[in-house]
C-alpha cells in the first residue's frame, strides 16, 4: 500500500523532529521531506510532490498564509496549518481556511510547544484525512472572483418585533447544523444565504478547539444577514440567528419556562469531539414542541449519525446531507446517509434552499 507522503514545515528545528517523529510512527504515513521557511517550503513541494504538507502559520520572511496562496496557485495539496490559539493566531487560522488549507492543528502551548504530544493523535488522524481531501472542491471556492472575508457593505439585518424574537416553546422549528473539516467554508457557503428575516433559530456545532468559535462567529456574523454568535450557556434562543458552539463545550438546549435556552458543558467528548453533533441532535430529539431540520455537512468521521437517527425516530425531523461532490471531506455526510435516514442529498450551494423550502 502506497503510503502518504507529508512535508513538514516549520522555522523551529525542535518543531520539525517532533512532528516528523510523531507521524513517521504511522505505518501509513511517511515524512518525506522538510522545509524551516516558506522558500524551502515551495522549492521541496515542486521537488518532493508530497500527498499533504503540515505548515506552520507564524513563520518569518515569507509566512505561512503566503506560503498557502502560493501553493494553492501554483500546486494545490492538502494543506494542514499548525497555529497558536491567540486571538491574532485564530484570525491568521481562519484566513488559512478561507485561502484553501484543509484542516488546523492548535499548538498546545505556543510556537513552540514542548508538550506537542498532546496533539499527537490528532496530527495524525488530520493527516491521513487530509490525504482524501477533495482538492478540487477547495480550489474551487478559493478562486471564487467574490471576497469571502470582507465585504464593502455588510448585510442589512431585517431585525424582527420584539415581541416575537424569542423561540418558544409552542414554535414549530429549529435549524441544527454539524460540520467538520472544510467547515467553516460550507458553513459561509449556507449562512450567508438565510435570509435576515429567518424565523427560526440555527444551532451549529463545528470541531473546533477552544478560542477559534469566537472568531469563526464573527467573521460569519460579517457576512451573513442573520446574527451569527458563539453561543452562551443560558441565553434564550432568538429567531434569525446563529449559535455556533464554543470549542471544549457541547451544546445541548433546555426549556425554561416558554422559552428555550442553551446549555454548554464540559462532558466527556463523544466521537472524539467536544462539541459533538450527536450531542445536540440528541439533546433536540428529547423535544416534543418542535420540529428540527438536521443538516450535516463536509468532515471526517460519523459524529451525527446516532443523533440523527434519534431525531429521526422523533418523527418531527427532516435531514439534509452534503453530497460527494462537494464536500472536502466526505465522512460525516457519508455516515449519515448510511443511516437511511437523510430525506435530501444537497451541493452545498443548494443546502440554504433546501432548508427555507422545510421552513
Amino acid at each position: 500500500m502506497k503510503k502518504i507522503g507529508v512535508l513538514v514545515v516549520d522555522d523551529s528545528a525542535f518543531m520539525r523532529k517532533l512532528i516528523t517523529d510523531f507521524l513517521s510512527q504511522h505505518p501509513e504515513i511517511v515524512v518525506v521531506g522538510t522545509a524551516r521557511n516558506g522558500e524551502e517550503a515551495v522549492k521541496k513541494l515542486k521537488d518532493l510532490n508530497p500527498d499533504v504538507m503540515t505548515l506552520d502559520v507564524e513563520m518569518p520572511g515569507l509566512t505561512g498564509l503566503e506560503v498557502l496562496k502560493i501553493v494553492m496557485a501554483e500546486q494545490p495539496v492538502p494543506v494542514i496549518m499548525l497555529s497558536s490559539t491567540t486571538n491574532q493566531g485564530a484570525e491568521n487560522t481562519l484566513q488559512a481556511i478561507q485561502y484553501g488549507a484543509v484542516d488546523f492543528i492548535a499548538k498546545p502551548s505556543g510556537s513552540i510547544s514542548m508538550d506537542l504530544y498532546k496533539i499527537k493523535e490528532e496530527l495524525t488522524a488530520k493527516v491521513i484525512s487530509a490525504s482524501k481531501a477533495n482538492i478540487k472542491r477547495i480550489g474551487l471556492t478559493v478562486n471564487k472572483k467574490v471576497s469571502p472575508l470582507k465585504p464593502a457593505v455588510k448585510p442589512v439585518k431585517k431585525e424582527l418585533s420584539p415581541a416575537h424574537e424569542s423561540l418558544g416553546l409552542n414554535s414549530k422549528k429549529l435549524i441544527c447544523i454539524g460540520t467538520s473539516t472544510g467547515g467553516p467554508r460550507a458553513l459561509q457557503e449556507v449562512l450567508t444565504k438565510l435570509p435576515g428575516n429567518l424565523p427560526v433559530p440555527v444551532l451549529v456545532v463545528q470541531h473546533m478547539p477552544a478560542g477559534f468559535t469566537k472568531s469563526l462567529a464573527s467573521r460569519l456574523d460579517s457576512l451573513s444577514s442573520i446574527h451569527v454568535k458563539e453561543a452562551e450557556d443560558g441565553e434564550i434562543l432568538q429567531k434569525g440567528t446563529a449559535y455556533i458552539a464554543p470549542g471544549g463545550f457541547h451544546m445541548l438546549v433546555k426549556p425554561m419556562g416558554t422559552a428555550i435556552t442553551v446549555r454548554l458543558e464540559t462532558s466527556e467528548p463523544r466521537n472524539g469531539h467536544r462539541p459533538s453533533v450527536d450531542v445536540l441532535f440528541e439533546s433536540v430529539s428529547q423535544f416534543n414542541h418542535f420540529s428540527c431540520i438536521a443538516v450535516v455537512m463536509t468532515g471526517m468521521g460519523s459524529d451525527g449519525a446516532m443523533g440523527l437517527e434519534k431525531l429521526k425516530s422523533s418523527g418531527r425531523a427532516k435531514a439534509i446531507a452534503e453530497s460527494e461532490q462537494t464536500s472536502v471531506v466526505f465522512g460525516m455526510p457519508k455516515a449519515a446517509i448510511a443511516t437511511g435516514k437523510v430525506d435530501e442529498i444537497k451541493e452545498v450551494q443548494q443546502i440554504a434552499e433546501a432548508i427555507m423550502a422545510y421552513i
